[in-house]
């Protein structure tokens, strides 16, 4: 087979992949979206004069010909909502700093919420869940270049594992990426090995009789991340969202003085509990209405 031929079934080959994982991986997401697919920030949160966005990123993509191809022939949720292209990261970090955007960290929203002052202005804290290669590879770069800060959420029992299509970074190359950005790089949980969904496409630790194993499972995730990075983590992300009211009780009672993270679409202000911070995935859809409600 000439060398030309052989390329080209192997793109064909990886672009099928691609496409054959959009069926999985959209499940994946849809129990908490109920297929609503508008990330867009809600008409009445637009007319918030006052208040802190927090994004959240998954994935970094670089800009090649094979993720743009996928894009175009795949369904795949991961790309079109949860993905985001290197170019585009990196325009929208470069708007926040053009136009002065506070940008602040998880730590310093924790410590404007505590002071129970009214928030005034507009404020943005960047947040990335999973912490893939991509993050440390496309994403930090762009955030020292422009000293912006943020929180990773870490799988603690996943890390260095491929899922998902993803690559997600080992410990040493977390340690690596916390040397590079120093302070700016704050670490939170993110579960230690319940980030997965029963067969019926519902989150593990949304079972009632998963309860105690989630208990377990949090004080491993701190243990886990005090051992290889000696930091007691303050903050956690839910996986899929958000989660039952049994776990958000127990999660309160934990000292996660920087709060705990849903995906609800939302803005925090001075009526936001810490124990449901609002969080938008920035993607394609979602920026247009967040930079308006900057920019206003």
């Amino acid at each position: 087979m000439k060398r030309s031929r052989r390329k080209l079934l192997i793109w064909a080959v990886a672009i099928l992949i691609v496409v054959g994982m959009g069926f999985t991986v959209q499940k994946n997401f849809e129990f908490n979206r109920e297929k609503d697919t508008n990330y867009a920030l809600p008409a009445d949160d637009a007319k918030t004069k006052n208040g802190i966005i927090v994004f959240c990123y998954h994935r970094i993509l670089k800009n090649t010909p094979g993720v743009d191809i996928s894009r175009v022939l795949s369904s795949n949720s991961q790309l079109h909502d949860f993905d985001v292209p290197a170019d585009q990261f990196a325009s929208q970090m470069t708007y926040l700093h053009k136009h002065h955007v506070k940008v602040i960290s998880s730590a310093e929203m924790a410590r404007m919420k505590a002071s129970h002052q009214p928030i005034k202005g507009k404020y943005v804290v960047l947040t990335f869940d999973d912490i893939d290669r991509t993050m440390i590879d496309n994403a930090l770069p762009t955030m020292k270049k422009y000293h912006l800060p943020f929180t990773v959420f870490i799988i603690t029992g996943n890390t260095g594992r491929y899922r998902e299509g993803t690559q997600l970074a080992t410990w040493s190359e977390i340690k690596g990426a916390k040397r590079r950005a120093g302070d700016l790089m704050t670490l939170g949980l993110h579960t230690h090995d319940m980030h997965y969904l029963t067969k019926k496409f519902n989150p593990i630790f949304d079972q009632p009789k998963e309860y105690h194993r989630f208990t377990q499972d949090f004080a491993t995730s701190k243990r886990e991340m005090k051992q290889h990075m000696g930091v007691n983590a303050d903050m956690f992300a839910y996986p899929y969202g958000s989660g039952p009211d049994r776990i958000n009780r127990f999660l309160s009672r934990q000292h996660l003085t920087s709060g705990i993270a849903t995906l609800n679409v939302g803005i925090v202000t001075d009526q936001t509990s810490m124990n449901q911070l609002p969080r938008m995935i920035i993607n394609h859809e979602s920026w247009p209405s967040i930079r308006t409600w900057l920019s206003k």
